[in-house]
């Protein structure tokens, strides 16, 4: 208490309404990461603060995705801690469906996110022991700069913040329509257009199969290897299938399990341009955070011709692309399906925990806690059950501390309230 009132004397405006202090952790994102561990939170009796800078939770999902997006992996392994998906609900979620689960799930829980409020920096005050986190609040086109003190800082912005966009020789003399992934929502305004598709992750082949839908002609690049492998093997989902195995074997071994039960289901994939990467999927996802692709038909659509998988990018010019095999291909509109980014570096004045890439240096299990009362939800590179597992531990960790510090305050609280009443006896 003593360091808090350090730090309020050194406030030059103390009796502005410009800042606050939080009786609790600042909760940065209301996404899935940040409704998690607020819900945990809420479990735990820790009141909490949650900042987002979008106008509505979970926008990556709400404003940033494609009509036709499904969950990838069953829903048990996608829901959220202490509120299951409606059993009604279809093993794969639809996007809609999860954006009501998300939103129900912060109403059963009773999590108000504080919206269009940008956070500009983050840093810790070894001073007085606080985090100081200050916001930008916007309120049509009035902007209000704000300050939260507060003890427990989570980064729950995600591995997705911001989208990667490439810098291709040539690319701004196009001339016809460039859009990101995140901009993309449906194959229809692209009807009989010959569309550049770059990149060739999950993204990449969803936008590529649902253009195709849509009577457009996608040319897929592929720059490096790739691994796909089927959504369901033999009818069961390819994710809980690896999940059983890891109980009981290796990594390695599952990887090579993995590899022969994809061969068997979806054949050899690089006659078709999609070559493997030398490490194992599951691997590659643990140590570089490369997600395997999971087909839902669009290693179908490119055994037919239907997806024309093309090699890297050289150049751009007008109405047109050259790619590194010397190849020039006549196209309307790109699609660059070239993934996302953490914009954690852009925020936070802390650079022991979170690394230049805005992930926690420290690998999965560690990567939640750092010092100073700093956690992290989100950054597992393990989706939502990583996130889940996150909040949880986030949430135990705090809410430890809480209660052991209310337990004294208590104490000391009826050791006073005795004194006082055996002094009115004389």
């Amino acid at each position: 208490m003593e360091n808090l009132f350090r730090l309020v004397d050194q406030e030059q405006d103390f009796f502005q309404p410009k800042w606050t202090l939080v009786n609790g952790p600042i909760i940065v994102g209301a996404g899935p990461s940040g409704l998690a561990a607020a819900a945990c939170l809420k479990e735990q009796g820790v009141p909490f603060v949650v900042v987002e800078r979008a106008d509505c939770i979970a926008s990556l999902w709400q404003k940033r995705t494609y009509d036709r997006l499904k969950l990838h992996l069953p829903k048990q392994f996608c829901q959220l801690p202490k509120l299951p998906f409606p059993e009604d609900y279809p093993e794969y979620p639809t996007k809609r469906q999860f954006i009501e689960y998300l939103e129900s799930y912060a109403k059963h829980f009773d999590i108000n996110p504080k919206f269009n409020e940008c956070v500009q920096s983050a840093r810790y005050d070894e001073t007085s022991g606080f985090w100081r986190v200050k916001t930008v609040v916007s309120t049509g086109s009035n902007k209000t700069e704000f300050e939260y003190i507060c003890r427990w800082l989570i980064v729950a912005t995600g591995e997705n913040a911001e989208s990667v966009m490439p810098d291709i020789e040539g690319l701004s003399e196009f001339g016809g329509e460039v859009i990101h992934a995140c901009d993309y929502k449906s194959g229809e305004k692209f009807k009989g257009q010959k569309v550049l598709v770059v990149g060739c992750g999950n993204s990449g082949m969803e936008v590529s199969l649902d253009l195709c839908n849509h009577n457009a002609s996608p040319s897929m690049v592929v720059r490096s290897s790739v691994h796909v492998l089927p959504r369901e093997i033999f009818g069961k989902s390819t994710f809980e299938l690896a999940v059983l195995m890891m109980k009981w074997l290796p990594l390695w071994l599952v990887d090579k399990l993995m590899l022969i039960l994809a061969w068997l289901v979806l054949g050899n994939t690089e006659k078709y341009g999609l070559k493997r990467p030398s490490t194992g999927p599951l691997e590659l996802k643990n140590t570089k955070g490369k997600t395997p692709v999971l087909d839902i038909g669009a290693l179908e659509k490119i055994r037919s011709g239907d997806i024309n998988v093309v090699p890297g990018i050289k150049r751009f010019s007008r109405g047109q692309v050259e790619l590194v095999n010397g190849e020039k291909l006549e196209i309307d509109s790109v699609v660059l399906a070239t993934g996302y980014r953490s914009n954690v570096p852009s925020w936070l004045e802390e650079g022991e925990f979170f690394g230049k890439n805005g992930y926690p240096k420290a690998p999965f299990p560690q990567g939640w806690k750092g010092k100073a009362g700093l956690y992290a939800a989100g950054f597992t590179r393990r989706g939502l059950s990583g996130a889940s597992s996150d909040a949880m531990r986030i949430a135990h960790d705090i809410g430890t501390v809480w209660k052991e510090e209310n337990k004294q305050l208590k104490k000391r609280t009826i050791a006073r309230h005795r004194r006082c009443i055996s002094l009115s006896q004389f």
